[in-house]
């Protein structure tokens, strides 16, 4: 899930939207629990982690979906429909009560 290219620009383009371009991951990553564990260790402050580790999950599950998409249902890889995705969820995942995710939101640049 980072060793790909077309999975680095999505999370680029998922972090970048939230001002967190600086946290995707480097042509050397290549084992997603490893650099979930380095870009944690980069955040400070409680709900900064919490409202990362939910845009983490939130990302590679809106990954997941399309990939399952592309793979069994014949679909196209789609950057801009896996963002899109992203961006309508992530809108909705406060009201389900992730407070983390409504703190990143609310100092994200672009969202």
């Amino acid at each position: 899930m980072v060793s790909c290219v077309f999975t680095r620009q999505i999370w680029y383009t998922i972090l970048q939207s939230l001002g967190l371009q600086f946290l995707a991951p480097q042509m050397e990553d290549s084992i997603f629990v490893d650099r979930w564990v380095a870009v944690n260790n980069r955040v400070a402050g409680q709900q900064e982690k919490k409202g990362l580790n939910s845009i983490i999950i939130l990302g590679a599950w809106s990954i997941w979906k399309h990939r399952n998409h592309c793979v069994f249902d014949g679909g196209t890889p789609s950057l801009a429909r896996v963002v899109a995705v992203f961006r309508e969820e992530v809108h909705l995942w406060p009201l389900a009560g992730a407070r983390g995710v409504t703190h990143l939101l609310a100092l994200a640049p672009y969202s």
